[in-house]
């Protein structure tokens, strides 16, 4: 019965996250205005904050994972950290992508050196890491707890992305939402926030709909390790 009613919640969670989905498209592609000075090439925000939003939620998962492995040394919060991370690398590495093509017609170039797309490149190169790390080091406690001081490391780079824009100069834009001076609705205009905060529950319900999977496949492996021991 258990299995069965986590299937269930997985069903609705994955149907939901469709109907958001669909909802934030239409929103982003056909409901909302194009924008003022970047025209339609502007309608890519509605995937690029998204993916970048919960590709931040799903580093802190591997900060707080790694956190508790570390202090408690419990498998399960090893787990949680090594899937957050697997998902967080592939939502960043679509924040790049993304980025590189509304920046193609904004700036004139696929990609420039700005202060804020560097330090991203670098959190993608750390994660990566974290992952390879992962997969080369043959001791799993010390593969676990050597990736969990990474992920801690990788995790402070965050800060560093945000507040990039207003340390250095930079091409890239202050941040939509996230600022310290105003609230969204002063920002941006009431049918592009409401296109953007859809598409950011879709991104969100995706990402544990991912989680609940990739979480699902560690236990697997634990089961499977179990009864090969016995």
């Amino acid at each position: 019965m258990p299995q069965v009613t986590g299937k269930k919640r997985k069903g609705i969670l994955g149907a939901a996250t469709l109907v958001f989905i669909i909802a934030g498209l239409y929103w982003g592609l056909i409901k909302a205005p194009p924008d003022a000075y970047q025209g339609d090439s502007q309608r890519i925000m509605y995937l690029h904050i998204p993916s970048i939003l919960t590709a931040y939620l799903s580093f802190f998962l591997v900060f707080l994972g790694s956190c508790l492995y570390l202090w408690k040394r419990e498998k399960r919060d090893d787990n949680l950290a090594h899937a957050a991370a697997e998902i967080g690398v592939l939502f960043t590495a679509l924040t790049i992508i993304e980025g590189s093509i509304w920046g193609r017609p904004t700036w004139g170039v696929w990609w420039t050196w700005d202060a804020r797309l560097t330090l991203t490149a670098i959190l993608l190169l750390i994660f990566i890491g974290y992952l390879m790390l992962r997969a080369l080091v043959e001791d799993e406690s010390r593969a676990a707890s050597s990736a969990a001081i990474l992920g801690i490391i990788g995790f402070l780079d965050i800060p560093l992305i945000h507040m990039s824009v207003y340390w250095w100069r930079t091409l890239h834009q202050p941040p939509s939402i996230l600022r310290p001076d105003k609230v969204p609705w002063e920002n941006i205009h009431p049918e592009l926030l409401t296109a953007l905060a859809i598409n950011f529950v879709a991104f969100v319900l995706l990402y544990f709909y991912l989680l609940s999977h990739r979480l699902r496949l560690s236990e697997m492996r634990e089961e499977i390790k179990a009864r090969r021991m016995n």
